[in-house]
C-alpha cells in the first residue's frame, strides 16, 4: 500500500510541476499566437504561426521596426501584430502624399507594401508620450493600426511581446528579422 500512496504521490508532484512549468512559460517567457488577416503582408501572411517571447522587454526597451503584439482594447480576446515604427518623445506625422515623417524628417522604412492612402490621425502630428510606440501594419492600406483612432499610439505596458519567430508553415520558417531591422 505504501509503494502505491508513493507512486501517487510522485504522478502529482510530477504533474503539479509540469503544469507550474507550462504556466510560467507561456505568462513570463514565450507564447505560440496565430496571424488572422493581412494587415502585415508580405512579411506575415493569414495562418503564419508565431513564437512571441516576453521575456527580452524586461530588459531593454523596444527598438524601431520591432514587430509586436498587443490586445485590441474594443474586441476580447483579440490582439494584433504590428511593426513598431515610431519611438517614445518622437513627433510622428503622414501627409497625404503618403510620405512617413518622424520628427520632421521622411523616412522610407522599406517595409510598408504601397503607398499609403489614408494618414488617419496621424495627418496632424503626433507627439508620442515617454511610453508610447507608433505602430504600423506592412501590407499599410490593410491594417488597422496607430494611424485608426481605435487603435493610436500603444503603450508599452500593453506590449504582450516581440515575434521572435515564424514556425510555421516549415518553408518560411525561422526569423522574422533581418540586418536592416536593428539599424536605425
Amino acid at each position: 500500500m505504501n509503494k502505491l500512496i508513493r507512486g501517487i504521490l510522485e504522478f502529482l508532484i510530477y504533474t503539479a510541476g509540469v503544469l507550474l512549468g507550462t504556466y510560467l512559460i507561456i505568462h513570463f517567457i514565450g507564447q505560440r499566437t496565430e496571424v488572422i488577416g493581412t494587415s502585415m503582408v508580405p512579411t506575415l501572411e493569414d495562418g503564419d504561426q508565431l513564437i512571441v517571447e516576453k521575456i527580452s522587454y524586461r530588459f531593454h526597451d523596444p527598438e524601431r521596426y520591432d514587430i509586436i503584439v498587443f490586445p485590441f482594447h474594443y474586441a476580447e480576446k483579440t490582439y494584433f501584430v504590428k511593426r513598431i515604427i515610431g519611438l517614445p518623445g518622437e513627433r510622428v506625422r503622414i501627409d497625404f502624399d503618403g510620405t512617413l515623417y518622424i520628427n520632421g524628417e521622411a523616412v522610407d522604412d522599406g517595409y510598408g507594401r504601397e503607398v499609403m492612402i489614408d494618414p488617419g490621425i496621424a495627418a496632424v502630428e503626433i507627439t508620442l508620450a515617454d511610453d508610447e510606440y507608433f505602430v504600423l501594419g506592412d501590407n499599410r492600406n490593410n491594417s488597422q493600426d496607430s494611424r485608426d483612432p481605435a487603435v493610436g499610439p500603444i503603450k508599452r505596458s500593453e506590449l504582450i511581446g516581440r515575434v521572435f519567430t515564424r514556425i510555421w508553415p516549415f518553408s518560411r520558417f525561422g526569423s522574422l528579422y533581418d540586418d536592416r531591422s536593428r539599424e536605425e
